[in-house]
């Protein structure tokens, strides 16, 4: 059960390792770009490589979706970021167990969001965990962790990578002890349990009175996608590739645009400054500051704001 790239990875290496996959639940595919094209969610494109039947109920818990399930019998259900609760039939379903494959070291950072919010909290550090699932949402006894560093210039897309690859690498490990040597399960210290939230839309505007550690660890949250957001002249632009902070005090108000070189565009914070090198004005693909210097669309001394 899954939903995203990170999932379809995942779905291809049990595949590969030999295990005989006989269904994937995916969430319905969405309508993508202007001419109202569906689009196959990542997870049913790799299912359909290997041409294993695909079920994309709008819930798996209940009717159709429950008994399109029911009819594979499954022995293990492996779940990696299906987007969906399960309810209590789902968990009892499968005669070995179901496992969920988490983007964080538990009990810290459950939830939707945990690879974003472990980088917008300037952690140094996240990871994989294999656990069991049960009825509270990422509260399952724990099979195997494996820790990722988080460098401090490292965006979204470098830590998913790293953690995409642990997380085959630990998967694969997993079912095999499973079957073989067995698996033991610690539970969780709830008490040390964190929330990561879903993104919320609002929480992509840069708040540039922050300070410049702040402002840099939310934009390579969110870098790539969905990017983070300024006003600029009152249009909704986006920003990425944050390089870091550089300390000092400009005099100008946060937001101010000190300067602007070939490594990008410095901007006054409320403490210290960030340089930030890629901007995407309204309608257009992200470009350097430099360029978009030279282009005449920006320059030194402007002021970007979060409203």
């Amino acid at each position: 059960m899954g939903t995203p790239d990170f999932s379809a990875a995942h779905l291809e290496a049990i595949v590969e390792a030999g295990w005989n996959v006989v269904g994937v639940f995916s969430q319905p595919d969405k309508v993508s770009g202007r001419g109202g094209a569906i689009r196959p969610t990542p997870v049913k494109k790799m299912a359909m490589k290997y041409s294993i039947p695909v079920f994309q109920p709008k819930s798996v818990n209940i009717k159709l979706g429950f008994e399109q399930l029911c009819a594979l019998e499954p022995d293990i259900i492996v779940v990696v970021a299906y987007g969906k609760i399960l309810k209590k039939q789902v968990i009892e379903l499968p005669k070995i167990g179901i496992f969920n494959v988490h983007a964080s070291l538990l009990p810290k950072y459950r939830g939707a969001a945990p690879i974003q919010r472990a980088i917008e909290n300037g952690e140094k550090q996240t990871g994989i965990t294999i656990m069991k699932i049960g009825e509270e949402l990422d509260a399952g006894d724990i099979a195997l962790q494996q820790a990722v560093a988080i460098e401090p210039c490292d965006n979204l897309e470098k830590v998913y990578d790293k953690l995409e690859k642990t997380g085959i690498q630990l998967l694969t490990e997993f079912l095999d002890r499973l079957l073989s040597s067995g698996v033991h399960f610690v539970p969780q210290d709830h008490e040390q349990a964190t929330y990561a939230a879903k993104i919320e839309k609002e929480e992509l505007l840069i708040d540039w009175s922050k300070n410049a550690g702040v402002v840099h660890n939310k934009i390579r949250a969110f870098d790539p996608i969905p990017g983070a957001r300024v006003y600029l002249k009152n249009a909704l632009i986006k920003i990425k590739s944050s390089g870091g902070v550089f300390e000092g005090q400009s005099g100008k108000d946060p937001g101010t645009i000190c300067s602007i070189e070939k490594k990008g565009a410095l901007i006054q914070c409320g403490k210290d400054q960030v340089l930030v090198r890629e901007i995407q004005l309204p309608s257009k693909s992200f470009i350097t500051f430099m360029e978009a210097k030279n282009g005449r669309k920006i320059d030194e001394g402007e002021r970007f704001l979060n409203e």
